[in-house]
């Protein structure tokens, strides 16, 4: 009983000093790119005042590195890395973990398996021997195979439900086609029902490889101690994965799909081409976007949609820089017989906006919405470091923190209105309705 209430009491430390670490503001953020002896890049911040570290690592190419007969194994496969390792079963890793005060995620996006680690200083080399195993010898046991499968299928029956999740699912299909985007990350009853452990392993072995692999790391650890420690968790790894997926070829049209679905209120997905992160015009694309819908309840669509017509309890609208497209996305849902109209209201305000422009008061809140907000995004050193790792896989330099905000200060009002004018496409807004919409 004093051993597990000694892990209880390590385990609330460790989350008390992931909520509470202190973080320096994001210009003070001082990132130290460098090599290590083995190969590996890294992006590193030494901050001792508390003695955690926080290890962000990403493999390029997640989920959509799925056979196209195998969808959802890499989703799978992900959610089976912490279900035992090495001589450890699931049981047993979970407990080594805790024991430890540590804390392992696994997670997977389209374009990305993510690992986190959080530990203290003192209990380092354990997190990390641990960590080590789930990376080079995960177990994939028959028991951890059938019982998070059967989570999976439990969410994928789920989501056959749930009209977000059908829009979602229909809208993304219809843009994107064949492409891996074209379908959902956790795969179908079919597919995932079908996977065996041998594709639960070739998944493994696609996706976790050198070649595609990122690191940043925060806390209490110095570069001199760093670059051994990593080269002595990765060691081992597989040079290569499998090939990254070709680019997608999103598709608009500017017509209106309906999904007939029994329920009370009607959910749509609508978008069209976006623009790419590393495009000169993409900051200007951002602001024009916090005034369309990216800006919460100051935003024209939640103003005339949800504000002056009660259509609505949200919409929104937001860029997508995936890997292999961009996409300029936004949803809304409202009662069957007021959808109709809310979509007008939408279409309304994309046109107006690419013909009119924003206004001189709308682009300073803009920007002050967005400066404002973006040093509280660094509250500690998990966030610092998970935001250090998506930095190097947009390709940003390590000044990025520091001059993010003159970027944003730096876009003038002709500038966007430019961008409104060259980017937004009315004729291209492309409509997925899910529900019994009226009028449609």
């Amino acid at each position: 009983m004093k051993a597990v209430l000694a892990a209880a009491v390590s385990l609330a430390l460790a989350v008390a000093i992931t909520v509470a670490a202190p973080a320096p503001a994001s210009a003070g953020v001082t990132v130290d790119a460098f090599t290590t002896e083995s190969g590996l890049t890294v992006w590193h911040v030494e901050e001792k005042s508390i003695p955690f570290v926080a290890l962000e690592l990403r493999f390029k190419g997640g989920a959509s590195l799925d056979a196209p007969d195998k969808r959802g194994a890499i989703n799978l496969m992900t959610g089976l890395i912490e279900e035992g390792a090495g001589p450890l079963d699931a049981r047993a890793f979970a407990k080594a973990r805790d024991s430890l005060a540590a804390s392992f995620s696994y997670s997977v996006s389209d374009d990305s398996l993510a690992i986190s680690a959080r530990f203290l200083t003192e209990n380092r080399a354990e997190a990390l021997a641990l960590l080590r195993q789930s990376l080079i010898a995960p177990r994939f046991d028959q028991d951890a195979i059938d019982r998070v499968r059967a989570q999976v299928i439990s969410g994928i029956r789920s989501d056959q439900k749930d009209p977000g999740a059908i829009a979602r699912q229909a809208f993304d299909a219809r843009v994107y086609g064949t492409h891996p985007y074209g379908s959902d990350k956790s795969g179908t009853l079919k597919t995932v029902t079908a996977l065996t452990r041998e594709d639960i392993l070739a998944a493994f072995r696609a996706t976790v490889a050198r070649d595609r692999l990122y690191i940043s790391v925060v806390g209490d650890i110095s570069r001199q101690e760093l670059g051994p420690v990593l080269d002595s968790l990765l060691a081992g790894l597989p040079e290569t994965g499998a090939p990254l997926p070709p680019a997608a070829a999103p598709a608009f049209d500017g017509k209106t799909v309906v999904i007939p679905f029994e329920t009370p209120q009607s959910v749509a997905m609508f978008g069209q081409p976006g623009l790419p992160f590393d495009h000169p015009d993409y900051f200007a694309a951002y602001l024009l976007n916090v005034v369309l819908g990216g800006g919460g309840f100051e935003s024209r669509l939640m103003q005339e949609v949800r504000e002056k017509r009660g259509l609505t309890y949200g919409v929104y609208s937001y860029l997508v820089d995936k890997d292999g497209a961009d996409v300029w996305l936004g949803s809304v849902q409202s009662a069957n017989n007021r959808v109709s109209e809310a979509m007008e209201v939408i279409k309304a305000e994309w046109a107006r906006l690419q013909s009119q422009g924003i206004t001189a008061a709308e682009l300073e809140d803009a920007k002050r919405y967005l400066t404002g907000a973006y040093p509280l995004r660094f509250d500690g050193n998990g966030p610092i470091a998970d935001i250090l790792v998506g930095m190097q896989i947009q390709g940003m330099g390590t000044d990025y923190i520091a001059t993010r905000n003159d970027r944003v200060n730096a876009v003038t009002l002709e500038q966007v209105n430019r961008v409104a004018r060259d980017y937004l496409k009315p004729e291209l807004l492309s409509f997925t309705v899910v529900g019994q919409p009226e009028g449609l």
